[in-house]
């Protein structure tokens, strides 16, 4: 795993200390997630990732973020059952996480600067989010919530998917097997 990633310190949902060195090995899909979005569904098609590619060495990493419309407000203890309750989410969930400007997590700052331009979805999202008001992010920031990294074995992260690319769009799952067959 790269050096880098790997040892940014990290704390699951439930206040473990934690680092992608704990994942060493795995394909990873690292993701900002929030409760009260448009894309929240998503968590549904996560969790069928992580369940059909697990037994291979794959994992969804979920990281809440509240830096889009405050459209994350719970403490982690409600993030959690949230997750669960409605989503049945067994996939590893971390700590809230600023993943956007000067505050961004030390392991967003790694993501966006290696993979700085996501593959994008059917919609012109950020031309969507300005229709309704919002203002985007510049590239290479996060666009928005569910927007997902896709780590290699190495820890090296090798692609960047949109928000409105849908957790089984063939464009990430087919590039999820192809780093599980390397």
């Amino acid at each position: 795993m790269s050096a880098t990633l790997e040892n940014v310190p990290l704390r699951r949902i439930d206040g473990q200390a934690a680092s992608l060195a704990d994942y060493e090995g795995k394909v990873l899909l690292i993701v900002n997630v929030a409760s009260k979005c448009g894309f929240t569904p998503q968590y549904e098609g996560l969790e069928r990732l992580h369940a059909r590619f697990s037994s291979r060495g794959f994992a969804v990493l979920g990281f809440p973020a509240n830096d889009f419309a405050a459209q994350e407000p719970g403490t982690n203890a409600e993030i959690a059952q949230f997750c669960t309750t409605n989503f049945g989410v067994k996939f590893p969930i971390f700590e809230k996480t600023t993943v956007v400007g000067s505050e961004k997590h030390p392991l967003y700052a790694s993501l966006i600067k290696a993979q700085p331009k996501p593959t994008t979805g059917t919609q012109d999202l950020r031309q969507h989010l300005i229709e309704f008001g919002v203002t985007p992010n510049a590239e290479p920031e996060v666009l928005w919530n569910f927007e997902k990294f896709l780590v290699d074995r190495t820890g090296i992260p090798v692609a960047r998917f949109a928000p409105d690319v849908e957790p089984e769009d063939a464009k990430l799952t087919q590039r999820i097997e192809a780093e599980l067959t390397k």
